[in-house]
């Protein structure tokens, strides 16, 4: 049985270890992401690189001296350097002596066939690929709508670390579930559980989008549990990337990006990688659909973001909407990040303050 490992985003491990379970091969669960992660990542790493390869490679080489003898990765086309990084790992632990094999998963179906083969030590027939497939999918969107309750719950909870906790409890519980019928159960009884947490006095609270690029939004550690200092605050985070969102979009392509798109196009018309297109795109429509503010989360460093942070001001003042653009790398402390949200906030309430007067 191959003792395959995983980067650590977001929720997504969840799903892998049951889709490698069920392809008969052992997951290594990579390590929480820590300061040693970091550190490891930022030793062995270009300078330059962004953050989410650095953290990978961290992932990766923790993972190898948990005894990970295969390690996976996403591919990519296009120009954001997200396609290089397989590779860019690979000559890094080559170069590091670590004996472990890169196995990168290009977005095109004959990739994934051929590397899910590969996993398994053997032929695994089409059908049985696409029912291990759809057991991961539920798992994960039943973990995607748990994740939208929460960011609903956040700021009308008395206290919202009881939303955390209780979130949490059922992200333990799906990690364990083995039927689509228990995942079913566990989704519908966690979201009445978290829905009892809601508070009906809590009438007003802030609307704020958060859009950006994927790893650096998805990713609790790397963004210093942004999501999460909102919602103290009272402010009810909406976003359109998730982790099922992604995976059909980059490795199943079954995605219409067409709203963002026509959204985008009169300020950024052309595809430049990474999500810069929708960047731009998604904080239009969330102007247009009357929310008090946008954020933009995104990696020092990185091509695509910094285009649309480019734009963002344009954005802001056609669209009138409230635009705060941050970049994180290993360096970006709490304190500051906690001040500038804390100020955008107070800016987009003073905001409508004026407008309910005006």
């Amino acid at each position: 049985m191959k003792r395959v490992a995983y980067p650590q985003m977001g929720n997504l491990g969840i799903s892998v270890k049951s889709f490698l379970w069920e392809l008969g091969a052992e997951p290594i669960e990579p390590s929480p992401i820590s300061k040693r992660t970091m550190d490891l990542g930022v030793q062995n790493a270009p300078e330059f690189a962004c953050l989410p390869l650095k953290v990978n490679l961290g992932n990766h080489l923790e993972s190898i001296e948990k005894g990970a003898e295969y390690l996976l990765m996403a591919g990519g086309i296009g120009p954001c350097r997200f396609g290089y990084y397989g590779e860019v790992q690979r000559e890094i632990l080559q170069d590091l002596q670590k004996d472990a094999e890169m196995i990168v998963i290009e977005p095109n179906i004959f990739s994934i066939y051929w590397s899910f083969n590969y996993l398994h030590g053997g032929f695994v027939s089409p059908l049985r690929l696409y029912r291990i497939l759809k057991f991961a999918m539920k798992k994960m969107k039943a973990i995607d709508d748990l994740e939208r309750i929460t960011q609903y719950l956040r700021p009308r909870a008395k206290k919202p670390q009881q939303v955390n906790l209780r979130y949490q409890k059922y992200l333990k519980l799906l990690d364990q579930a083995a039927s689509e019928d228990r995942i079913k159960e566990l989704k519908a009884e966690g979201i009445e559980r978290l829905q009892e947490l809601n508070n009906p006095e809590v009438k007003d609270v802030v609307h704020v989008g958060i859009v950006g690029e994927i790893y650096q939004v998805l990713e609790p550690y790397v963004s210093l549990n942004i999501e999460e200092k909102l919602g103290e605050m009272g402010v009810q985070v909406h976003r359109e990337l998730f982790l099922s969102h992604w995976v059909m979009d980059h490795i199943l392509k079954r995605v219409d990006r067409s709203s963002y798109i026509n959204a985008a196009t009169p300020y950024l018309g052309a595809m430049i990688g990474g999500h810069g297109q929708e960047t731009v795109g998604q904080a239009v429509l969330y102007a247009r659909e009357g929310l008090d503010g946008v954020i933009q989360l995104a990696p020092f460093t990185c091509m695509p973001e910094i285009v649309a942070e480019s734009i963002l001001p344009v954005v802001s003042e056609r669209e009138q909407i409230p635009i705060l653009s941050l970049f994180f790398d290993e360096h970006s402390g709490e304190a500051g990040v906690q001040t500038r949200i804390e100020a955008f906030v107070d800016l987009i309430k003073r905001r409508s303050e004026r407008s309910v007067l005006a």
